[in-house]
């Protein structure tokens, strides 16, 4: 990117969005953004807390993260990059409380202990397994692991209380996990950025077109919903940040690189707790094991969560199929996705994820007994009374050309961008929000590739995320920055 390319669309109201606006600002603070959102609010769809899975997710607890291989050896690859991604996202969000730019961290992200729970002496004997390759490893080297039910009955009370006394169990935790109000955080970030000059947030406007002209900018289509008339942006950079709504969008780009991706829709639902008292008594997020096929954000956890400033006590959530691609969305959206170009990888990610299609079948089955009954597997002495049933957000899994399968279902988030870097669209979901901050840096990697290379931009980039790109192996240097961001961010 050259630096006559000032003019930067943004698509989506949402954490990714709000997170690239204001990195772009602060490296270049004279381009021209302008932000574009087709509902009359931001974080209304993924990043609204009650839509979103991930609320701080760290790899503390997420067991799905930490697969066993076929030597019976249990991999923390993936743990390891998912808590690195976060530890840069709090970096970022301190930096921001530093500037002045942010206030009270409090409305958006709290302490709380990250728990897995497992039952069964094989599940014992993998979370054993799991805790001793994490922990010697610095971002876990606090994970406390017990088999003792004394011990379990101090970290998470509800969850031990009315459970046979003869059953195997045994639990991981992480005292310094968070709780993370994604959709509060974003309506902080849109609320720095609207203060700025040359930054322009359209709400209930929605982007109908992008076509590349001869010059390599981009001519943006977009209808104002109010008023039901259209308009045209052109703009040198394009970002597609708009959940499940980015595929569409892709397709619509042309660009080569946007070729043989699908998306495969996944709904949700949560058993919410009415009753106060309840609520009190737990202050954890309890992860335990995914079924057989279940996709990621489908792993069972009793959370506690602060929504809107109010804690909160879920379960679930509970797996759906609709054929939106976002919870405001239409069921037109999936059919409307296929190709000539992705349809064979499609149809061949359907065919080697034949699992997740019965699981969906048999979570979309459930009756409200059945959500029940998986509810007192995490809490035994719950009441059917306490809990009502609430919508979730929509994910769309990313599908795209393999040449081995034809085909694949990733379960992640993807970055596609066009060669030139004019384009990037972020696909995908879990585990999202929570590693917003590397997925934009990301995106500002690849997409102005020259501007990273600038003594400028090094010396801003360090100063708003100093872990980026600098794996951590060193337990002081770990524990330094963490502290000093718990201090900035909880104190």
């Amino acid at each position: 990117m050259t630096e006559t390319r000032k003019k930067i669309v943004l698509i989506g109201g949402g954490i990714m969005s709000a997170t690239l606006g204001v990195l772009l600002k602060k490296l270049l603070p004279t381009a021209q953004i302008d932000i574009f959102e087709r509902l009359d609010r931001v974080a209304a769809e993924s990043s609204e807390a009650m839509n979103n899975a991930g609320t701080g997710h760290s790899a503390f607890c997420e067991l799905n993260y930490t697969p066993e291989n076929e030597q019976g050896l249990v991999d923390i690859t993936k743990a390891v990059k998912i808590a690195s991604a976060f530890e840069v996202s709090k970096e970022f969000w301190a930096w921001l409380l530093r500037e002045g730019d942010i206030r009270q961290p409090e409305a958006f992200i709290r302490h709380v202990p990250h728990i897995s729970f497992v039952w069964g002496a094989d599940n014992v004997g993998f979370l054993r397994k799991r805790y001793e390759a994490m922990r010697l490893h610095p971002l876990f080297e606090d994970m406390e692991f017990s088999e003792d039910s004394e011990v379990l009955q101090q970290w998470m009370p509800l969850v031990m209380n009315g459970r046979d006394p003869a059953e195997t169990v045994a639990a991981t935790r992480m005292q310094i996990g968070t709780d993370v109000d994604f959709g509060t955080l974003t309506h902080k970030l849109f609320e720095y950025l609207t203060t700025q000059n040359n930054v322009a947030l359209h709400l209930q406007s929605e982007v109908r077109d992008l076509c590349r002209q001869d010059d390599g900018t981009w001519r943006v289509e977009v209808r104002d919903i109010v008023s039901d008339t259209d308009q045209e942006y052109s703009a040198d950079f394009v970002f597609i940040g708009a959940g499940g709504g980015a595929l569409p969008l892709l397709e619509k780009s042309n660009i080569e690189e946007a070729e043989g991706y699908g998306g495969f829709p996944i709904s949700g639902q949560w058993l919410v707790c009415n009753n106060p008292e309840v609520i009190e008594r737990h202050h954890a997020k309890v992860y335990g094991k995914a079924a057989i096929g279940a996709p990621p954000m489908s792993v069972p956890h009793l959370d506690t969560r602060v929504i809107d400033g109010k804690k909160a006590l879920l379960f679930g959530p509970f797996a759906g199929f609709s054929t939106k691609f976002l919870k405001n969305g239409s069921y037109w959206d999936l059919p409307a996705s296929i190709e000539l170009e992705n349809i064979l990888p499609m149809l061949a990610a359907g065919w080697h994820n034949l699992a997740l299609t019965q699981y969906l079948i048999q979570q979309v089955a459930q009756s409200p007994e059945d959500r029940f009954d998986a509810l007192r597997a995490y809490f035994p002495e719950a009441r059917i009374e306490d809990w009502r049933l609430e919508i979730a957000g929509q994910r769309v899994q990313v599908i795209k050309k393999d040449d081995e399968k034809v085909g694949v279902l990733e379960f992640g988030t993807e970055l596609v961008c066009a060669s030139d870097g004019s384009l990037a669209a972020l696909l995908g979901a879990s585990p999202g929000a929570s590693t917003s901050v590397v997925a934009m840096l990301d995106v500002l990697k690849k997409c102005f590739a020259a501007e990273m290379k600038t003594p400028e931009w090094k010396t801003m980039l360090k100063k708003m995320a100093p872990s980026y790109g600098a794996p951590i192996t060193k337990a002081n240097r770990c524990h330094h920055s963490r502290e000093v961001r718990q201090r900035e961010l909880f104190f």
